[in-house]
């Protein structure tokens, strides 16, 4: 997964949101609060028995790239890609699940948490990588220790970043997008709160344009 594929996925997007649906039935009106607040993407987390459902719906919708998010074998990646995926994302890396997206032609980030495993990312060719759980890890100061020794990485740090990191995260020169849950949180799906989603999400887009 190179930098320039993923750049392509989010066309000119800096921020990604993190979903995680429990009903197929908000699919549509969340992929249509998400575009009208300026989102390009979106990461469908399988966490849920209907994640491929969702996904399914959502990637109908038009307007967003949708993609897989917490893929943890080539199987759940066949799945997605067959359910609309525009892109596989993992929490970790394995080989396996890389080696099944390049088959399935689908582009994919695998998560890293150590030097270790971004030299096993970089050696597959890999020079985009998730950053996951970014702020449980350190932040920007474990970020940065890690992209001093890689300079071509870029990262997509993900995992407890609130709106209020944002802008520090995306001002980073190796950071090349950010994802997040803040702006659908379980309590906004459950109250059917789609234009706090779509306010959040066009605040989050404006920030990370500045």
């Amino acid at each position: 997964m190179t930098g320039t594929d993923l750049a392509a996925v989010l066309a000119g997007a800096r921020v990604m949101p993190v979903l995680t649906v429990p009903e197929p039935a908000t699919a549509g009106p969340l992929a249509e609060a998400l575009g009208s607040g300026g989102a390009r993407c979106a990461e469908v987390t399988f966490r849920t028995p209907d994640a491929e459902r969702v996904l399914k719906a959502m990637a109908a919708h038009g307007g967003l790239t949708v993609g897989a998010g917490t893929v943890l074998t080539p199987e759940q990646a066949e799945r997605a890609v067959a359910a609309g995926a525009g892109f596989v994302v993992c929490p970790g890396f394995d080989e396996e699940v890389i080696a099944r997206c390049r088959e399935l032609r689908v582009p994919m980030v695998p998560g890293i948490a150590t030097a270790t495993e971004l030299m096993r990312a970089l050696k597959a060719g890999i020079d985009t990588v998730k950053f996951f759980p970014a702020e449980p890890l350190g932040g920007l100061r474990t970020l940065r220790a890690l992209a001093a020794p890689f300079p071509r990485t870029r990262f997509v740090p993900t995992g407890g970043i609130e709106a209020s990191r944002l802008t520090a995260y995306l001002a980073e020169p190796a950071v090349l997008a950010v994802g997040g849950s803040w702006m659908v949180t379980a309590a906004h799906l459950e109250r059917g709160d789609y234009e706090e989603i779509r306010r959040l999400t066009a605040q989050a887009v404006e920030w990370s344009m500045t």
